[in-house]
Formats: C-alpha cells, structure tokens, sequence
C-alpha cells in the first residue's frame, strides 16, 4: 500500500524524479504524441519532406482548419503530432524566434538555432511546478547554407536530428519501412512519393488528397511550399496509392 502511495506521488509531480531516474509525466506526454495522427519528414538530397495523415473526424468539420503542417519562415517548416493546442503555441513561439533573429541580425534563423530554441523552451517545462510538459513532437525541417536540414523535438526538450522519421501513431511501423527504402541519394519528388508509400503502408484504405498533407522546403529556392490537393492526387496516382474518397470520414 505505501509503494503504491510512493508511485502516485511520483506521478503526479512533473519536478520530482521517481527513484529509478524518470519523470512520469514527461513519459505521458510522449503517449500523447502517440495518440495523435503520423507525420514524416524526409531529409533528400536537394530539400526537405513534410507528410501528414490529417484525416478528418467529421464531413461536417472544415478541412483547412485541420492544421498539422505550419509555416516557420520562408526556408523552414514544421510538421505536428500530438495535442493540437500544445503544437500551435510552440509554432507560435517558433515563428517568433525566427522573426527576432531576422530583426536582430539581418539574417535568417538557422534550422538548428530555431530547434534548439524551441527545445529550451519546451524543457522548461518539465522542472517548473505547476505547468505540465507540451503533449506534441514537432518535425522541424528546412534549408541553411543550401543545406536540408531534418529535427524532432522531443516533450523532455530534446532535439534529434535525423535523415528520415515518423512521430505520432503507428511510428515504429512506419519508421521500419523508411529504414528499409530511404537512400541518401532521393531527390525531393523521390521523397514525396517514399513518404507517401511509408503512410499508405499502415492505412487499410488507400490514400486521398483531403486526408493527406504535404509539404516541401527545396535547396534551389529554399522556399517552404505547400502541394494542393490537385498536386498531392498528382503524386498519389502516379504511385498507385490513390484510395477511394468514399471510404474516408
């Protein structure tokens, strides 16, 4: 009965570490990321990749107010999983830090310089009493020095960076076949379609351009751009992954 007194205690306090090192609350808010719709992001050799499943609950709800793919600044973009209120304030907080480098120092924020700002910040919330830590992982990708770069932020406030990856639901399926088909040599359009395949390799239904986001930051322009649906049904079709529109909610 006092062990299970003890284990309550450490669960509910985000400041206090249990006595095997963990912080339980940190650990719930990474289940919340996965409770939430996948996102990839695919690092190639010319740009970056950003791919969400944003399907909707309801065809009463408005699909553009289903956001999961975010515009940083012209060169980054950030792709969510999680709590959807958590990811918009640390997109706000993102694109603001992007703003005060431009103004401070005449030039863009740099992709690593932007996610570790963010990180700091989502770290200060799991040792301050009285706040919870951000239940969202965000994918921040883009261009510096013609250069893609590719990150995850973790809700500790640890900042990965990878070539390839997948947060929220069904990530450890997904991240087995991009381990399996990524090459370091892809080209942006090579991505899409490696990104495409990775999300309709855990969907039963196929894919459609209402329920599918995507976006790419390229080296040539270092533009962040978002496709239409008329692009992304382009790219499903030619991979033969487009799924009947009927079957979606």
């Amino acid at each position: 009965m006092q062990g299970q007194s003890q284990q309550q205690a450490y669960d509910r306090g985000i400041t206090i570490f249990s006595p095997d090192g963990r912080l339980y609350q940190v650990e719930y808010a990474r289940e919340a990321v996965k409770r939430g719709t996948a996102s990839i992001g695919i690092r190639t050799e010319d740009g970056v990749v950003l791919a969400v499943d944003k399907r909707i609950r309801s065809p009463l709800m408005e699909r553009t107010s289903v956001e999961k793919i975010h515009k940083a600044d012209d060169h980054i973009g950030i792709a969510s999983a999680g709590h959807v209120a958590d990811a918009r304030q640390l997109i706000d907080f993102a694109r603001r830090q992007a703003q005060v480098n431009t103004l401070r120092y005449d030039e863009p924020i740099g992709v690593e310089t932007l996610t570790k700002a963010v990180t700091d910040h989502i770290q200060q919330y799991t040792q301050v009493g009285g706040a919870r830590p951000f239940g969202v992982a965000l994918i921040i990708g883009g261009i510096k020095d013609g250069e893609p770069r590719l990150y995850e932020t973790d809700p500790s406030g640890t900042p990965y960076e990878w070539q390839a990856l997948a947060v929220g639901a069904d990530r450890g399926d997904i991240e087995d076949y991009l381990e399996e088909n990524y090459r370091d040599d892809l080209e942006v359009d090579e991505g899409v379609g490696l990104a495409l395949k990775a999300l309709a390799s855990v969907s039963e239904d196929g894919l459609t351009p209402e329920g599918i986001g995507l976006a790419t930051v390229s080296v040539g322009d270092e533009g962040f751009k978002q496709l239409s649906d008329e692009e992304i049904e382009t790219h499903l079709e030619a991979h033969d992954l487009l799924g009947d529109e009927e079957d979606e909610e």
